[in-house]
């Protein structure tokens, strides 16, 4: 029979509220403002290429201090290196809101980056420091509904705000919770214990440099790459040498560093390692469809972006519910089975979206994403105990910070792959459907004067009623193109979960979970 489990405290619940609201606010600005961005640009008067950056910037920030949150926890201690990316997080967002230019909003998101980063590791290390052993299930689920709604949710929450009030809300509305998340903060963590600050003699400035360089032109090009046109563009081969150079260079001298600012040695752990790959693939999943069912409803479906947001809500609401059940027997199970289960409902549910046609409304989307939203959590909850469960104290904050990293690098090379692949296959299906119907022949001229006919009859011009039934005809052909497209994408993303699959043969079973009661 099982122990009984021990109850959590007061200062327990205080520490999950406030280390789960940090990281909240952290992964909803990574899609909060992707739904903005037509607005931003109007009233900064900037391209699109030049608001893009107001995304790019924030990635490029995040990537880059998470493996240094680890360095700078450790010399600056938990409570207060997470109190202060508290606090500048919320500072920075104002100065998001209030930015008067581009440069100044630019700078204000990378500035938000820097200090997010600090807030996404460290709040799951956190958890995993003070929450007893046998509560980690649910404190690790009420902190992955935060990292799994939040990118459902920003769309949503960014449309209403965008459409209701301004584009300015969608950073100043982090300032009140943001204020409240440092109050809890301050009262609920412990205080550090004193130790003197890192001596900056002593401080790994190069591997901090190659760290910078080499994850900086890494997401800079697979943020820009698809704009740019990849390698045909001098400044995207540019940073692909660079990232080549600098990133073996980087691990080569963390390896060989008496105190690195980087600890690779942790990823000697193979369930840690495993855990880190099936992260990235978790990455590409959750952000890729977060991705693409936006743009296939706005694009297809002609969905508003409020409309788009409530599409998604639903799929936010399963992953919660599902987190929240899951939590209360994910201790109890093999997560080797469940992360696996949950790898196949994900297959299934994007074979399922791959059968959608141009007909298809939010109804024959709707269950679909209720099933990845379920399928999500039977990944990510289970997934984060195989990974971090059984590191040592010391090497949780390591360990954390490269399991969330990997997610974030996912979900960049996830919708940079898509990205492109959407591009290249829209193109290519679009070459053969105008080739197949430039051989209809006469069909096809009987389709052209019968949409012809219809248009006079509504009063529209005989010449241009030519012109316009042309026009219908390249349309269809377009949308038809579009879909074939987003069906192949679905396609690749099913066999990609099925391959990640055998990985979960890598994981060990937590120790803290075989002791649950005695072995299992």
């Amino acid at each position: 029979m099982a122990a009984s489990r021990t109850p959590l405290s007061p200062a327990d619940w205080a520490i999950i509220a406030t280390a789960s609201l940090g990281a909240f606010l952290e992964v909803l600005d990574t899609s909060i403002v992707n739904v903005a961005v037509t607005a931003i640009q109007s009233q900064l008067g900037a391209t699109l290429a030049e608001v893009g950056w107001v995304v790019t910037g924030y990635g490029i920030a995040n990537v880059v201090i998470l493996p240094l949150t680890a360095f700078l926890a450790n010399g600056y201690g938990r409570r207060g290196y997470f109190v202060f990316s508290l606090a500048g997080f919320t500072a920075a967002s104002v100065l998001c809101g209030l930015a008067p230019t581009l440069p100044w909003l630019v700078a204000g998101r990378i500035i938000q980056g820097l200090l997010g980063g600090g807030l996404l590791a460290k709040a799951q290390a956190i958890l995993f420091e003070t929450v007893p052993k046998d509560r980690q299930g649910f404190a690790q689920a009420i902190f992955g509904l935060g990292i799994i709604t939040g990118p459902a949710l920003g769309p949503t929450l960014g449309g209403f705000l965008t459409d209701l009030l301004s584009w300015r809300w969608i950073f100043l509305i982090n300032l009140p919770f943001g204020i409240l998340a440092v109050l809890l903060a301050l009262r609920a963590l412990p205080p550090d214990e004193p130790k003197p600050p890192p001596v900056l003699a002593t401080v790994d400035w190069l591997g901090i440099a190659l760290l910078t360089l080499s994850l900086g032109s890494l997401q800079v090009l697979l943020e820009q790459g698809e704009q740019y046109g990849w390698f045909e563009d001098q400044g995207i081969v540019l940073l692909a040498l660079v990232c080549a150079i600098t990133l073996p260079a980087f691990v080569a001298w963390e390896l060989n560093h008496p105190q690195p600012a980087v600890d690779l040695r942790v990823l000697r752990h193979r369930s840690l390692a495993a855990g880190c790959v099936l992260s990235l693939v978790v990455g590409v999943g959750l952000y890729g469809t977060v991705f693409l069912v936006p743009i296939y409803a706005q694009g297809l479906l002609q969905y508003t972006a409020i409309q788009t947001g409530l599409l998604v809500l639903p799929s936010a609401l399963a992953s919660g519910a599902t987190m929240l059940l899951l939590s209360q027997r994910v201790q109890q199970l093999d997560p080797r089975r469940v992360i696996a289960g949950g790898s196949v409902m994900l297959s299934l549910v994007m074979v399922s979206l791959a059968s959608i046609n141009p007909d298809s409304g939010g109804d024959a989307l709707f269950w679909p994403l209720i099933f990845r939203g379920v399928g999500t959590v039977l990944m990510f909850l289970p997934l984060s105990l195989a990974a971090l469960g059984d590191l040592a104290p010391e090497e949780i904050n390591g360990g954390s910070a490269f399991y969330n990293l990997t997610r974030q690098l996912g979900g960049s090379l996830g919708i940079a792959l898509l990205t492109s692949l959407l591009a290249h296959g829209h193109d290519q299906h679009r070459a053969a459907l105008t080739e197949a119907a430039g051989s209809l022949g006469v069909p096809l001229q009987e389709r052209l004067e019968g949409l012809r006919r219809l248009l006079e009859s509504r009063g529209v011009d005989p010449q241009l009623a030519g012109r316009q039934a042309l026009e219908l005809i390249d349309r269809e052909v377009d949308r038809q193109a579009a879909l074939l497209a987003y069906d192949d994408l679905f396609k690749l993303l099913a066999l990609m979960f099925l391959a990640a699959i055998p990985l979960v043969l890598l994981l060990r079973r937590p120790r803290s979970v075989l002791s649950e009661g005695g072995a299992r």
